[in-house]
């Protein structure tokens, strides 16, 4: 199920433990996403400054506890190997979450949650621990004051939030469970006075481990990212992963910090690899693409048809095809450093550039159907 005693990899990606989906595409074959990144709803509790859910606005439909499980059996069906509850909304606001991240389990699929845990329900923890393979707590300062002004909520929030941490982290040991607990920093220049007060309370806290990375914006700059400002934040975030340990990783994802937000590649591989869906249940290439103002790039609705059915559309290759074309450019035409980045990255290269994937006789890496 791709849990193995390898390393965590917070900063790149697994294609090369994928190698016969990696050949088939490049064989011009029509394959199932590796990975597929979704929301339950388009619903949050908090409203961070840095969200760019507030950039994918588009038609809201129920996702219903039929739907959500008709989406994870078509899903393992067709090959999907794993599904990350993350996208543009909290999932954990749908009260079908917990039943579909145990559905997803008995397909046989890997599971794993991004969340706020403002929402998540101390009763049903065992369950949900057992069946996930990493669960993601994304918090972006240590402090309670600052929690509430970055976050956008009340500060009851950030004291309930620690105490969830904390009774997972004890039921991990306890049940010596596999699933790997994070936190996972969203880092705005201002933040800097947060990344060493976050990582020591990551150690504390006890989780596995603590992932610094960027903030996305879109092609036009609506959150106004000062990408030039994180060079002088280096020197912290080294001293941030100085507090690794054999039972704790700090890391920064350096290759997206130090990008400037540039990309080095003008198609879209990714999406066949790693696609994504919006909490309306809208179907996209990618959370960049989600509003509606590019639904020119839209596929379809998985509330409306199965999402089997869409992905064996022509619809659903003709975008995927469209944004691996001489007719779109990913350096201007959509928004920065996005999910797919470095699968994109790998892609371009094996292209256009003759590069081979790894070996795959490498020890693996942990959750490798996460790619």
């Amino acid at each position: 199920m791709g849990r193995t005693n390898g390393e965590i990899v917070l900063d790149g990606h697994k294609l090369a433990w994928h190698k016969d989906r990696v050949d088939a595409w490049l064989n011009g074959e029509r394959i199932a996403p590796i990975t597929i990144d979704c929301a339950l709803t388009r619903s949050c509790t908090y409203r961070c400054v840095y969200c760019y859910g507030m950039l994918q606005s588009n038609d809201i439909k129920k996702m219903t506890r039929d739907v959500i499980f008709r989406f994870l059996d078509d899903a393992a069906e067709i090959g999907v190997k794993a599904i990350s509850f993350v996208s543009d909304g909290e999932s954990t606001c749908s009260p079908y979450l917990y039943d579909a991240i145990l559905r997803g389990r008995q397909n046989g699929l890997d599971m794993a949650l991004g969340t706020n845990g403002d929402l998540l329900k101390e009763e049903r923890l065992d369950q949900i621990l057992a069946a996930l393979t990493y669960l993601r707590f994304n918090i972006s300062a240590a402090e309670a004051d600052r929690y509430t002004g970055i976050h956008g909520c009340e500060k009851d929030c950030y004291f309930r939030v620690i105490d969830i941490i904390k009774t997972c982290v004890k039921i991990k040991k306890e049940k010596s469970l596999d699933v790997t607990l994070g936190l996972q920093m969203v880092l705005l220049p201002e933040f800097i006075d947060q990344i060493i007060p976050l990582t020591k309370l990551g150690k504390e806290l006890g989780v596995d481990y603590l992932v610094i990375k960027h903030c996305s914006d879109d092609e036009v700059g609506s959150l106004g990212v000062d990408y030039s400002k994180y060079y002088e934040m280096a020197d912290v975030l080294k001293e941030a992963e100085t507090y690794s340990d054999d039972k704790y990783l700090v890391r920064a994802k350096w290759s997206k910090i130090l990008s400037g937000g540039k990309r080095n590649y003008s198609r879209c591989y990714g999406p066949p690899f790693i696609m994504q869906f919006s909490g309306s249940g809208l179907v996209a290439p990618c959370g960049m693409l989600f509003n509606d103002k590019y639904n020119e790039y839209h596929i379809g609705n998985i509330v409306d048809t199965s999402f089997k059915k869409i992905w064996q559309s022509d619809r659903y290759w003709e975008v995927v095809n469209l944004i691996a074309s001489e007719k779109f450019d990913a350096r201007t035409m959509c928004g920065s450093l996005c999910l797919q980045h470095k699968v994109n990255e790998c892609l371009w290269a094996l292209k256009h550039k003759n590069a081979i994937l790894v070996k795959e006789d490498a020890d693996p890496p942990m959750h490798i159907n996460f790619i």
